[in-house]
Order: C-alpha cells, then structure tokens, then sequence
C-alpha cells in the first residue's frame, strides 16, 4: 500500500514538475491506465503477439495529437539524437538527406531524362513546349510534403519506390497535358539509374550550399581569429606531455588551420559521378528501341547539363562509389583534425592557459556548483567520432557489390545524412566552445618561468656554434630529471668559459623570449 502511494506521489511530482515545461500535454508524457481523453487517439506501432504470430496487432500506447504539433515535444518521441535533441542542428540537413528529400531529387532525376529525351526521341519532339517545360520542372520545384506523402502510399501497393516515384510523375504529366507521352518517363531505366544519380546530386548539392561554408565559417574562421588574437603569446610547448621548447598559443591554433584549408582543397578536387547506363550498364534497352542514336555521347552531354554530375563510362547496374568513398574519407580526415584540435584546447583549458565565459543559468555539475566544464568541446568531439564511425564504414563498404549488384548499398546509402548530421552537431558545438574562451596569459606565463630547462636548447645550440665541446652533454647533466628554475640556469651559464659576449646572449634568453624568437610565415 505505501509502495503504490509513494508510485503515485511520484508521479504526480512528475506531472506537476512537467506541466511547469510543457503544460499542455504533460500529463501525457506519464504511463497512465485511463482511457485516452478528448483530443487524443490510440495509434502507433502495435505490440504483437508473441504466441501467436497471426493475431491481429494490440494498441501499446496513447498518443497525443499535440506531441506531432509542437516542434520541441514532438521531438522528445525520436529515436535519433539527430531528430530529437539536436534537431535545430539538422534542418538543413534534412532539406537533402530526409526521406523526403530523396523521393524528391529522384522526381527531378525522372522529370529532367524526360525532358532530356524530349530533345531526341521523334515521339516526344515538338511536344514539350517552354511552357510545358516549366511545368514539367515545377513537379519536382514545388514538390511538397503531400506529394511525399502520396509517393509513400503507392510504395506501400507496390512495395517498390522507384516506381511508386515513376507513376507519379506519369500522373503529374498527364494533368499538364502530357497523357499521350508518360510511357517514356523512365523508358529503358533500372532503378538504380535514378538512386544513383539522386544520391551523388544530393551529396554534391550539400557539400556545396552547407557543408563547405559551415566549415568555412563556423569552425575554420573562428580558428583562425584565435590564432591571429594569440599570435604573440608565447606559450610552454609539451611533447609527449613533458615541457619542450616554447611555442607561440597562436601558432599551435594555426597548426589546424592550415591542416583543415588543405582538406578543403582536396575535397574541392574530388569529383562527382554518377550512374545512368541502363539494368547492367550498357544502355542496351536504349540501343535495341533506337539504333541509330549514339546513346554514350548524348547521354554523357545531358547527363552533365542537367546535373553537373560526370558519368561513369563503365558499370554495373549500379555506382562504383569510388568518388563518393573518396568524398567521405575527406570529410572523416576533416573531423579527425577537429577532433584533434577539440582535444587539445581541451587541455589547455584544463592548465588554465584558457577560462571559460561564465553563463549565468548554465549548470556545469548537479553535485559541484562551482564547475564550469569545457562541454562543448567535449560534445563536439563524441559527434565526430560518430560522424567518423559512419564515414569510415560508408567508405569501406560502398565500392564493394557482389558481380553486377547486390542490395547491400542501398540501406547504407540511405544514411549518407547521419554522419552529416553528427558532423553540424559538432561543428555547433565547437563554435560555440570557441566563443566562450577568455585567455589567462598570466597562467600562461607561470609556466614558463616554472620550466627554466626548456632554455637547454638554446644555450646548448649557442655553444654548438661556438665550438664548445660537448655542449649537449653538458647540459644534459644540469638539467636532465632536476627542477631549473631562472637562478640555477643563470648560474649555470656564469659557470662556462666563454667569451663575455656570447655569455650574455644566453643570460638574455628567457623561456618567453626563446619563444618570440620562433620564425614563421606571415600568412599561411
């Protein structure tokens, strides 16, 4: 009895903290035993009977109408992080990778052959006029979510989406005018013809209009500013976690700028092809109906003109992939650098070299109130080893299909969006980090002048020049496994004998001083 009382104190507490939140629906979002209320219905995926694999399916939970309305509670239903938690991250990515997205660039690859063979065929000359042509475009250019919707339901009759999609062109040109010429939208296409044009299209189109300028703008730009803000700090360098010669703060943030302008720049070189040669790559159902066409020269002409894709000359009935493989291991070596360079501004934070910008309603600990932790890049650097887990898979698998094709492509393809998704979370995240960063050049400084031995090299270095023998030994056995600070090193040079001019060059050279000295490019 005080069990099922302290159950229902709890869930009320639940539901009156909830309501605070969402309060139109709060006491939805609890497991409850009433019958569903006004304004709600039983749907979703049904609970089977194990028992008996025929029974008819049982209703498992109540869903509210309000939870498919409103955007944030909506999202609290998503079995991805993508389309719940992070999902103000993903919109874009969703306008070229949703399921949606992909019916519609396949209703455009459908429309623009059409509109291709129109140009060729004598059964389709003269009859598309300008008009007809705008009008045949605005199917795909003012596609919408109902015409999604109406795709899904014929696939469901057909069990087949790429005829679901050609039947619904045929329907929309036949409400232009176009009845008498739909048996030559996808005339002698397979399938694959369509995913493997709609797909590298897609890919192209994203890398161009968000991803390439996201990263240019969102990641690379603030990295170089740091860089520029930093450029004349001079900083305690560590290799391999022990203090090395001193380096300017800038110089280690350009580090990552140069690497990541140079990915840009490969990825900028790669190409992007596609596939469109008929059931297994030799345009034969083109060639048996029409043999007098030279069905390779048009199609490779039209095939760039319409989609700005290169056609593969030699196929399967599907996409070797190989550019596509090559466009993912870019991205996966673009992540790898930020994931690099998340990590160590991470431990810069941690010596304190950087603080962070206080947020007056964040909560950094549910224990430690007096936490504020470097969560972002630390988020940043859990979304690119997702993004980099997807990436290093797609690139692997994709160039490999049993003879002339197996089905194994097809459900990879369709999570191209994924690791794109996962890669803007993180690319959010580490702006965000970025801008909360406040230089603490006085700890910066500590510790330089608590590490005196990293001003071995340069002494070492100027006796080299000098001649003085085994001047590395020398300073090997003063400085090796031993605490120097500034007294001990001064008396140390005191100690040589050398000439007083060369003496005093070293007693000017500090750990802050050996780092300003440092020669780089003035610009990268």
């Amino acid at each position: 009895m005080a069990a099922s009382s302290g159950a229902a104190n709890s869930s009320r507490c639940l539901s009156h903290l909830l309501s605070n939140v969402f309060p139109s629906s709060a006491a939805n979002l609890l497991p409850s035993n009433r019958s569903p209320g006004p304004g709600t219905h039983q749907s979703e995926e049904p609970a089977y009977n194990t028992a008996n694999p025929n029974a008819q399916p049982t209703r498992r939970f109540v869903y509210n109408e309000q939870l498919a309305l409103e955007p944030v509670e909506s999202n609290l239903l998503r079995v991805s992080p993508l389309d719940g938690r992070y999902a103000r991250n993903n919109k874009q990515v969703s306008e070229y990778f949703s399921e949606m997205a992909f019916i519609k660039y396949r209703v455009r690859v459908e429309v623009e052959y059409f509109l291709g063979l129109a140009k060729i065929l004598p059964q389709l000359k003269n009859t598309v006029s300008e008009t007809k042509l705008k009008e045949c475009r605005r199917i795909y250019e003012d596609f919408t979510v109902q015409d999604a919707a109406k795709v899904k339901k014929t696939e469901q009759v057909t069990n087949h989406d790429v005829k679901a999609i050609e039947y619904f062109v045929k329907e929309k040109l036949e409400e232009i005018g176009l009845a008498k010429q739909v048996e030559f939208v996808h005339f002698g296409l397979t399938s694959e013809d369509v995913n493997c044009t709609a797909n590298p299209l897609a890919l192209k189109e994203f890398l161009q209009e968000i991803y390439v300028t996201k990263l240019r703008d969102d990641v690379v730009a603030p990295l170089r500013q740091l860089a520029e803000a930093t450029a004349e700090v001079p900083m305690l360098a560590r290799t391999h976690g022990q203090p090395a010669t001193p380096t300017k703060l800038g110089k280690e943030i350009m580090v990552f700028v140069e690497r990541l302008e140079r990915q840009m720049k490969q990825l900028e070189t790669i190409p992007f092809t596609g596939k469109f040669g008929g059931a297994t790559g030799g345009l034969n159902a083109h060639a048996v109906a029409y043999r007098d066409i030279d069905w390779v020269s048009y199609m490779n002409d039209w095939y760039y003109k319409a989609f700005d894709l290169r056609r593969q000359q030699f196929t399967t009935q599907i996409e070797h992939y190989d550019d596509t493989a090559a466009c993912f291991d870019c991205c996966r070596r673009i992540n790898t650098i930020l994931l690099d360079c998340c990590k160590d501004i991470w431990q810069y934070i941690a010596y304190e070299y950087f603080k962070q910008k206080v947020m007056k309603n964040e909560i950094g600990s549910s224990a430690m109130p007096h936490k504020v932790n470097p969560i972002d890049f630390e988020n940043a650097e859990g979304n690119f080893g997702i993004a980099n887990a997807l990436f290093e898979h797609m690139a692997d698998k994709l160039p490999i299909s049993r003879l002339q094709r197996d089905l194994t492509d097809s459900t990879v393809r369709r999570n191209y969006g994924v690791p794109f998704g996962h890669t803007l979370v993180a690319f959010a995240s580490l702006k965000r980090g970025l801008g909360k960063l406040k230089l603490n050049e006085s700890k910066i400084n500590d510790d330089l002048d608590a590490n005196w031995a990293v001003v071995a090299e340069a002494v070492q270095t100027i006796l080299r020049r000098e001649g003085f023998e085994k001047p590395y030994e020398a300073l090997k056995q003063f400085t090796r496994g031993k605490e120097i600070n500034r007294d001990l090193m001064r008396g140390f040079i005191n100690s040589l004998q050398i000439r007083p001019e060369v003496k005093a060059e070293m007693l000017a050279i500090t750990p802050q001083e050996f780092a300003r000295l440092g020669q780089l490019p003035r610009t990268l």
